[in-house]
Protein backbone atom coordinates (compact mmCIF):
# COMPACT_ATOMS: atom_id res chain seq x y z
CA UNK A 1 0.00 0.00 0.00
CA UNK A 2 1.46 3.32 -1.26
CA UNK A 3 0.27 6.65 0.61
CA UNK A 4 0.51 10.29 -0.03
CA UNK A 5 -0.45 12.14 3.03
CA UNK A 6 0.11 15.96 3.04
CA UNK A 7 0.54 16.78 6.20
CA UNK A 8 -0.42 20.86 7.78
CA UNK A 9 0.75 20.63 11.03
CA UNK A 10 -0.61 24.34 11.52
CA UNK A 11 -0.44 26.74 14.52
CA UNK A 12 0.24 26.24 18.37
CA UNK A 13 0.42 22.50 19.75
CA UNK A 14 -0.36 21.31 15.76
CA UNK A 15 3.25 20.53 15.17
CA UNK A 16 4.41 18.72 18.45
CA UNK A 17 1.25 16.58 18.09
CA UNK A 18 1.41 16.01 14.56
CA UNK A 19 5.06 14.80 14.63
CA UNK A 20 3.94 12.17 17.05
CA UNK A 21 1.10 11.45 14.67
CA UNK A 22 3.44 10.65 11.61
CA UNK A 23 6.15 9.27 13.38
CA UNK A 24 3.38 6.06 14.73
CA UNK A 25 2.68 6.25 10.95
CA UNK A 26 5.91 5.52 9.72
CA UNK A 27 6.63 2.69 12.25
CA UNK A 28 3.71 1.41 11.19
CA UNK A 29 4.06 1.36 8.08
CA UNK A 30 7.84 -0.17 7.87
CA UNK A 31 6.66 -3.17 10.08
CA UNK A 32 3.72 -3.63 7.84
CA UNK A 33 5.62 -2.98 4.37
CA UNK A 34 3.81 -0.27 3.54
CA UNK A 35 4.79 3.25 1.59
CA UNK A 36 3.55 6.49 3.34
CA UNK A 37 5.05 9.67 1.84
CA UNK A 38 4.78 12.52 3.85
CA UNK A 39 4.77 15.77 2.24
CA UNK A 40 4.74 19.06 4.93
CA UNK A 41 2.96 22.23 3.70
CA UNK A 42 1.53 25.52 5.75
CA UNK A 43 -1.67 26.69 6.55
CA UNK A 44 -3.37 28.72 9.22
CA UNK A 45 -1.43 31.51 11.15
CA UNK A 46 1.89 30.41 9.95
CA UNK A 47 1.24 30.68 6.60
CA UNK A 48 -0.32 34.26 7.50
CA UNK A 49 3.20 34.88 8.79
CA UNK A 50 5.02 33.19 5.93
CA UNK A 51 3.25 33.37 2.98
CA UNK A 52 0.85 36.56 3.61
CA UNK A 53 -2.52 34.33 3.80
CA UNK A 54 -4.11 31.46 5.63
CA UNK A 55 -4.06 28.77 2.88
CA UNK A 56 -1.22 29.36 0.16
CA UNK A 57 -1.93 27.73 -3.39
CA UNK A 58 0.81 25.26 -3.22
CA UNK A 59 -0.67 23.96 0.08
CA UNK A 60 -4.36 23.28 -1.79
CA UNK A 61 -2.46 21.99 -4.78
CA UNK A 62 -0.80 19.58 -2.73
CA UNK A 63 -3.74 18.35 -0.61
CA UNK A 64 -5.28 17.85 -3.80
CA UNK A 65 -3.08 16.17 -5.30
CA UNK A 66 -2.68 13.63 -2.27
CA UNK A 67 -4.18 10.59 -1.09
CA UNK A 68 -4.85 12.28 3.10
CA UNK A 69 -4.40 15.25 4.44
CA UNK A 70 -3.31 15.48 7.93
CA UNK A 71 -3.74 18.87 9.85
CA UNK A 72 -2.25 19.72 13.25
CA UNK A 73 -4.73 22.98 14.36
CA UNK A 74 -4.58 26.24 12.95
CA UNK A 75 -5.23 30.14 15.21
CA UNK A 76 -3.31 32.11 17.87
CA UNK A 77 -3.53 34.88 20.35
CA UNK A 78 -1.92 36.96 18.09
CA UNK A 79 -4.29 36.97 15.31
CA UNK A 80 -7.24 37.69 17.18
CA UNK A 81 -6.96 40.94 16.33
CA UNK A 82 -7.14 40.34 12.23
CA UNK A 83 -10.47 40.75 10.29
CA UNK A 84 -12.39 37.53 10.67
CA UNK A 85 -12.24 36.72 7.10
CA UNK A 86 -8.34 37.21 6.79
CA UNK A 87 -7.63 34.76 10.09
CA UNK A 88 -5.99 31.31 10.43
CA UNK A 89 -9.56 29.48 10.53
CA UNK A 90 -10.46 30.84 7.33
CA UNK A 91 -7.74 28.29 5.94
CA UNK A 92 -9.25 25.65 7.19
CA UNK A 93 -12.85 26.78 6.56
CA UNK A 94 -11.13 26.91 2.36
CA UNK A 95 -9.36 23.60 2.77
CA UNK A 96 -12.41 21.74 3.45
CA UNK A 97 -14.55 23.45 1.14
CA UNK A 98 -11.90 22.32 -2.09
CA UNK A 99 -11.62 19.10 -0.76
CA UNK A 100 -15.25 18.08 -0.79
CA UNK A 101 -15.72 16.29 2.72
CA UNK A 102 -18.53 16.85 4.04
CA UNK A 103 -19.22 14.08 6.47
CA UNK A 104 -17.17 14.87 9.77
CA UNK A 105 -16.61 11.45 11.69
CA UNK A 106 -16.11 12.18 15.57
CA UNK A 107 -15.38 9.16 17.90
CA UNK A 108 -16.00 9.26 21.33
CA UNK A 109 -15.13 6.34 23.44
CA UNK A 110 -14.69 5.83 27.06
CA UNK A 111 -11.43 4.77 27.77
CA UNK A 112 -11.28 2.11 31.56
CA UNK A 113 -8.18 3.16 32.18
CA UNK A 114 -8.75 6.86 32.08
CA UNK A 115 -12.26 7.08 34.21
CA UNK A 116 -10.62 8.80 36.76
CA UNK A 117 -10.03 11.14 34.37
CA UNK A 118 -13.61 11.97 33.84
CA UNK A 119 -15.95 14.06 36.21
CA UNK A 120 -18.85 11.47 35.06
CA UNK A 121 -18.85 8.46 37.41
CA UNK A 122 -17.67 5.36 35.91
CA UNK A 123 -21.11 3.35 36.08
CA UNK A 124 -22.34 5.78 33.46
CA UNK A 125 -19.32 5.89 30.91
CA UNK A 126 -18.41 2.46 30.98
CA UNK A 127 -18.85 1.20 27.50
CA UNK A 128 -19.48 3.98 26.41
CA UNK A 129 -18.77 4.33 22.36
CA UNK A 130 -20.37 6.84 20.10
CA UNK A 131 -19.53 7.96 16.75
CA UNK A 132 -20.86 11.78 15.75
CA UNK A 133 -21.40 12.45 12.41
CA UNK A 134 -21.33 15.86 11.38
CA UNK A 135 -22.42 17.82 8.48
CA UNK A 136 -19.27 19.73 8.16
CA UNK A 137 -19.91 22.01 4.34
CA UNK A 138 -23.04 24.04 5.35
CA UNK A 139 -25.28 25.83 8.29
CA UNK A 140 -24.26 28.61 9.88
CA UNK A 141 -20.76 28.67 9.15
CA UNK A 142 -21.02 28.43 5.42
CA UNK A 143 -24.58 30.30 5.29
CA UNK A 144 -24.96 33.35 3.40
CA UNK A 145 -25.32 36.09 3.52
CA UNK A 146 -23.26 36.70 6.64
CA UNK A 147 -21.93 39.67 8.19
CA UNK A 148 -20.42 42.31 10.94
CA UNK A 149 -22.01 45.47 10.43
CA UNK A 150 -19.52 47.71 13.24
CA UNK A 151 -21.10 50.85 12.57
CA UNK A 152 -24.52 49.95 13.20
CA UNK A 153 -23.56 47.67 15.85
CA UNK A 154 -24.98 44.69 14.50
CA UNK A 155 -24.11 41.05 13.06
CA UNK A 156 -26.00 38.19 11.22
CA UNK A 157 -25.35 34.58 10.12
CA UNK A 158 -27.32 32.34 7.92
CA UNK A 159 -28.32 28.78 8.47
CA UNK A 160 -28.64 27.22 5.41
CA UNK A 161 -28.97 23.49 4.05
CA UNK A 162 -30.62 21.64 1.28
CA UNK A 163 -32.39 17.93 1.17
CA UNK A 164 -29.68 16.40 -0.96
CA UNK A 165 -26.98 18.24 1.68
CA UNK A 166 -28.87 16.55 4.40
CA UNK A 167 -29.39 13.25 2.33
CA UNK A 168 -26.13 12.53 1.18
CA UNK A 169 -24.82 13.02 5.15
CA UNK A 170 -27.39 10.58 6.28
CA UNK A 171 -26.78 7.64 4.15
CA UNK A 172 -23.11 7.92 5.50
CA UNK A 173 -24.27 8.16 9.01
CA UNK A 174 -26.59 4.92 7.96
CA UNK A 175 -24.24 2.80 6.58
CA UNK A 176 -22.01 3.23 9.43
CA UNK A 177 -24.44 2.59 12.15
CA UNK A 178 -25.14 -0.55 9.94
CA UNK A 179 -21.76 -2.10 10.83
CA UNK A 180 -21.97 -0.82 14.09
CA UNK A 181 -24.99 -1.19 16.72
CA UNK A 182 -27.48 -0.27 14.01
CA UNK A 183 -29.00 2.64 16.25
CA UNK A 184 -29.38 6.25 14.70
CA UNK A 185 -29.99 9.47 16.62
CA UNK A 186 -30.62 12.47 14.87
CA UNK A 187 -30.16 16.05 16.59
CA UNK A 188 -31.89 19.21 15.40
CA UNK A 189 -34.04 21.99 16.64
CA UNK A 190 -37.24 20.79 14.54
CA UNK A 191 -39.52 22.58 17.65
CA UNK A 192 -38.07 26.24 16.85
CA UNK A 193 -36.24 26.25 13.64
CA UNK A 194 -37.09 25.70 10.01
CA UNK A 195 -34.08 24.09 8.65
CA UNK A 196 -34.09 21.91 11.34
CA UNK A 197 -37.91 20.88 10.39
CA UNK A 198 -36.50 19.62 6.96
CA UNK A 199 -33.43 18.01 8.41
CA UNK A 200 -35.55 16.04 10.56
CA UNK A 201 -37.69 15.37 7.53
CA UNK A 202 -35.18 14.56 4.96
CA UNK A 203 -33.40 11.60 7.71
CA UNK A 204 -36.80 10.10 8.12
CA UNK A 205 -36.93 9.88 4.26
CA UNK A 206 -33.79 8.34 4.36
CA UNK A 207 -33.99 6.11 7.10
CA UNK A 208 -36.96 3.97 4.32
CA UNK A 209 -33.57 2.97 2.57
CA UNK A 210 -32.34 1.49 6.19
CA UNK A 211 -34.82 -0.63 7.18
CA UNK A 212 -32.37 -2.17 9.60
CA UNK A 213 -31.26 0.59 11.53
CA UNK A 214 -33.56 1.91 14.30
CA UNK A 215 -34.01 5.85 14.17
CA UNK A 216 -34.50 8.60 16.90
CA UNK A 217 -35.03 12.11 17.22
CA UNK A 218 -33.39 14.73 19.77
CA UNK A 219 -33.18 18.30 20.16
CA UNK A 220 -29.96 19.53 21.21
CA UNK A 221 -30.40 20.70 24.13
CA UNK A 222 -32.05 17.63 25.21
CA UNK A 223 -29.27 16.12 23.63
CA UNK A 224 -26.54 18.12 25.53
CA UNK A 225 -28.14 16.84 28.46
CA UNK A 226 -28.42 13.11 27.72
CA UNK A 227 -25.01 12.85 26.20
CA UNK A 228 -23.82 13.39 30.30
CA UNK A 229 -26.41 11.27 31.78
CA UNK A 230 -26.80 7.91 29.52
CA UNK A 231 -24.17 8.39 27.25
CA UNK A 232 -24.10 4.71 26.87
CA UNK A 233 -27.24 4.76 24.53
CA UNK A 234 -25.89 6.19 21.81
CA UNK A 235 -24.33 4.68 18.59
CA UNK A 236 -24.29 7.10 15.81
CA UNK A 237 -25.03 10.55 16.27
CA UNK A 238 -25.96 12.42 13.34
CA UNK A 239 -25.69 15.91 13.61
CA UNK A 240 -25.70 19.23 11.22
CA UNK A 241 -22.25 21.45 11.62
CA UNK A 242 -23.10 23.70 15.02
CA UNK A 243 -24.64 21.38 16.94
CA UNK A 244 -21.96 18.54 15.97
CA UNK A 245 -19.39 21.12 16.80
CA UNK A 246 -20.87 21.63 20.03
CA UNK A 247 -21.58 18.29 21.17
CA UNK A 248 -18.20 16.13 19.83
CA UNK A 249 -16.27 18.50 21.99
CA UNK A 250 -18.88 18.18 24.88
CA UNK A 251 -18.23 14.53 24.65
CA UNK A 252 -14.89 15.08 25.64
CA UNK A 253 -16.04 15.13 28.99
CA UNK A 254 -16.57 11.03 28.58
CA UNK A 255 -13.02 10.35 27.06
CA UNK A 256 -11.40 12.63 29.70
CA UNK A 257 -9.75 15.19 27.95
CA UNK A 258 -10.34 16.82 24.26
CA UNK A 259 -7.10 15.47 23.41
CA UNK A 260 -7.88 11.91 23.24
CA UNK A 261 -10.13 12.96 20.28
CA UNK A 262 -9.67 12.22 16.85
CA UNK A 263 -11.33 12.75 13.75
CA UNK A 264 -11.81 11.93 9.97
CA UNK A 265 -13.40 13.97 7.10
CA UNK A 266 -15.03 12.12 4.25
CA UNK A 267 -17.05 12.04 1.02
CA UNK A 268 -15.14 14.32 -0.91
CA UNK A 269 -11.91 14.43 -3.33
CA UNK A 270 -9.25 13.47 -0.64
CA UNK A 271 -10.19 12.69 2.99
CA UNK A 272 -8.91 15.22 5.56
CA UNK A 273 -7.87 14.03 9.36
CA UNK A 274 -7.68 15.99 12.17
CA UNK A 275 -7.52 15.78 16.30
CA UNK A 276 -10.70 17.55 17.42
CA UNK A 277 -8.71 19.62 19.70
CA UNK A 278 -7.44 23.53 19.35
CA UNK A 279 -4.12 25.17 18.89
CA UNK A 280 -3.77 25.47 22.52
CA UNK A 281 -1.29 28.45 22.57
CA UNK A 282 -0.82 28.41 26.33
CA UNK A 283 1.50 25.02 26.26
CA UNK A 284 2.65 25.40 22.89
CA UNK A 285 6.34 24.43 23.05
CA UNK A 286 6.07 23.13 26.65
CA UNK A 287 6.24 19.52 25.70
CA UNK A 288 2.85 19.23 28.08
CA UNK A 289 0.00 18.73 24.28
CA UNK A 290 -1.20 14.74 24.54
CA UNK A 291 -0.39 13.77 21.32
CA UNK A 292 -2.56 10.68 21.35
CA UNK A 293 -5.91 12.55 19.41
CA UNK A 294 -3.48 12.95 16.40
CA UNK A 295 -2.17 9.34 17.03
CA UNK A 296 -5.66 8.12 16.76
CA UNK A 297 -6.16 10.56 13.86
CA UNK A 298 -3.44 8.42 12.07
CA UNK A 299 -5.53 5.34 12.60
CA UNK A 300 -8.30 6.46 10.82
CA UNK A 301 -5.90 7.52 7.81
CA UNK A 302 -4.77 3.79 7.62
CA UNK A 303 -8.50 3.06 8.32
CA UNK A 304 -10.37 5.12 5.63
CA UNK A 305 -8.19 6.71 2.94
CA UNK A 306 -5.58 3.32 3.43
CA UNK A 307 -7.83 0.10 3.89
CA UNK A 308 -5.31 -0.85 6.17
CA UNK A 309 -7.90 -1.69 8.94
CA UNK A 310 -4.97 -4.63 10.75
CA UNK A 311 -2.83 -1.45 11.35
CA UNK A 312 -5.46 1.05 12.07
CA UNK A 313 -6.90 -1.14 14.89
CA UNK A 314 -2.76 -1.88 16.25
CA UNK A 315 -2.26 1.86 16.75
CA UNK A 316 -5.51 1.77 18.65
CA UNK A 317 -4.74 -1.07 20.32
CA UNK A 318 -1.55 0.12 21.49
CA UNK A 319 -3.03 3.48 22.85
CA UNK A 320 -4.82 1.53 24.94
CA UNK A 321 -2.38 -0.38 26.16
CA UNK A 322 0.13 2.67 27.13
CA UNK A 323 -3.14 3.99 29.19
CA UNK A 324 -3.54 0.87 30.87
CA UNK A 325 0.50 0.80 32.10
CA UNK A 326 -0.05 3.76 33.78
CA UNK A 327 1.58 6.33 31.13
CA UNK A 328 0.08 9.45 31.03
CA UNK A 329 -0.21 13.44 29.55
CA UNK A 330 -0.08 16.10 32.47
CA UNK A 331 -4.18 16.42 30.66
CA UNK A 332 -4.77 13.00 31.80
CA UNK A 333 -2.71 12.95 35.00
CA UNK A 334 -5.62 12.55 37.46
CA UNK A 335 -6.51 10.56 40.42
CA UNK A 336 -3.42 8.61 42.54
CA UNK A 337 -0.46 10.33 40.89
CA UNK A 338 2.14 7.41 42.18
CA UNK A 339 0.33 4.94 40.15
CA UNK A 340 0.94 7.56 37.12
CA UNK A 341 4.28 7.78 35.18
CA UNK A 342 3.80 11.35 33.42
CA UNK A 343 5.32 12.00 30.09
CA UNK A 344 6.04 14.69 27.88
CA UNK A 345 4.37 15.37 24.19
CA UNK A 346 7.67 12.98 22.83
CA UNK A 347 7.47 10.38 25.44
CA UNK A 348 3.93 9.53 25.01
CA UNK A 349 4.85 9.25 20.95
CA UNK A 350 8.17 6.92 21.82
CA UNK A 351 5.97 5.19 24.16
CA UNK A 352 3.00 4.08 21.85
CA UNK A 353 5.63 3.77 19.25
CA UNK A 354 7.65 0.95 21.30
CA UNK A 355 4.36 -0.62 22.47
CA UNK A 356 3.09 -0.82 18.71
CA UNK A 357 6.51 -2.73 17.70
CA UNK A 358 6.32 -5.34 20.46
CA UNK A 359 2.62 -5.70 19.32
CA UNK A 360 3.14 -6.08 15.99
CA UNK A 361 6.05 -8.18 15.64
CA UNK A 362 4.72 -10.74 18.55
CA UNK A 363 1.81 -10.63 16.51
Amino acid sequence: MHLKIVVTAGDGIGPEVTNEAVAVLKEVASLGGHTLEFDARRIGGVAIVRDGTPLPADTLAAALDSDAVLLGAVGGNEFNALPPEERPEVGLLKLRTALGGFANLRPAFAFKELEVTSPLRPEIIDGTDILFVRELLGGLYFGHPREWNRVAGEAWNTMHYTRDQVARVARIAFKLAQGRRKKLTSVDKANVLEVSQMWRATVNEVAAEFPGVTVEHQYVDAMAMHLMNQPRSYDVVLTENLFGDILSDESAVITGSLGMLPSATIGGKVNLYEPVHGSAPDIAGKGLANPLGAILTGALILRHSGGLEAEAAAIEASVRKVLELGFRTTDLARGNQQELTVLSTTEMGAKVRETIKTMLVSA
